[in-house]
């Protein structure tokens, strides 16, 4: 149905035509399957490791937080690897913000890729822990996400 400009829209909610596929606001998001699950944990921790790498750490977190936010509520597997990609990325850039300031007395250059590396590393154990279907808690890494 067009409208005029003359006449007021009306949602197609109210003439009874909403499609059956389209999901309305405030429903839950379909649960994934086990497999998908482990796919997307993995691919949380690679898409870190990954702008991590190329970005030289600060694209990671922003990698972490957009696969956080589209699957946290898919289930109870892929929200912990998509908490513990994020919680990792955070450390991450605690220890390189930390490590930039260190510059200032020359510890920083040795320090930032240590960091660097110790993120790349960490999200490949997560990744590979996530294809095999296993629970994964990052080491030296507190829960800010849960």
């Amino acid at each position: 149905m067009s409208t005029s400009p003359n006449q007021p829209f009306e949602p197609a909610e109210s003439q009874g035509t909403i499609p059956p596929q389209a999901a309305h606001y405030g429903q839950a998001p379909a649960q994934l399957s086990p497999e998908t699950e482990k796919q997307i944990g993995a691919l949380a921790h690679g898409v870190g490791a990954a702008a991590t790498f190329f970005s030289g750490g600060t694209l990671g977190f922003v990698a972490a937080l957009v696969m956080y936010f589209i699957y946290r509520d898919r289930g109870p597997f892929v929200r912990s690897h998509v908490a513990n990609a994020l919680n990792v990325q955070i450390m991450i850039g605690i220890g390189l913000i930390i490590s930039a300031l260190l510059m200032i007395i020359l510890v920083g250059f040795i320090t930032y890729p240590i960091v660097w590396i110790v993120g790349i590393v960490l999200h490949i154990v997560g990744a590979v822990k996530a294809m095999n279907g296993e629970y994964w808690k990052p080491p030296m890494t507190p829960d800010f996400v849960k």
